[in-house]
């Protein structure tokens, strides 16, 4: 059996997992650093980052600034807001990856399959025929095609157009 390595997974198995003040993602907010960051875009009320852990290629979470578990504790405005992101983010990716198709998901609460619960993201997951294969299935792995640094770099550049 061949093995696939991808060292970048280990990073985040074996760091240390202090405890948080605050959320990650309002600690991204904050921050300036972009393009450590991974950020690629940000609005007036939520940002745009590339996931560091991917499903697939391209994989983005749209967040709002504001720390909420919960659409609930989101204004309308900063709820329209959010969708307004997505829908940029769907047709950057369309545009510069050639995407095919996506799915677009909030997993609210623990329960539900959210890693960060207290703080409601949506992810966007660019899909192309055939990228479901056996890597996912038998060896319980997923094949990025493009570094991540690199990545954020074209999706930033192309969304500042």
């Amino acid at each position: 059996m061949d093995s696939l390595h991808a060292p970048w997974r280990i990073e985040y198995i074996v760091a240390p997992k202090p405890p948080l003040t605050e959320s990650l993602f309002t600690t991204l907010a904050q921050s300036s650093d972009d393009v450590t960051n991974l950020v690629i875009a940000r609005d007036r009320t939520c940002y745009a980052v590339l996931n560091r852990y991917p499903y697939t290629g391209g994989h983005l979470l749209v967040v709002p600034y504001k720390q909420s578990p919960d659409l609930n504790g989101l204004t309308d405005e900063e709820v329209a807001d959010l969708w307004k992101l997505v829908r940029r983010c769907v047709n950057i990716l369309q545009q510069e990856m050639k995407a095919e198709g996506f799915n677009i998901g909030i997993n609210l609460g623990r329960v539900a399959g959210a890693g960060i619960a207290e703080h409601l993201h949506i992810h966007i997951v660019p899909r192309w025929f055939g990228d479901t294969n056996f890597m996912p299935v038998i060896a319980h792995s997923g094949v990025v095609p493009q570094a991540l640094i690199e990545l954020g770099n074209q999706l930033r550049a192309a969304l500042a157009r």
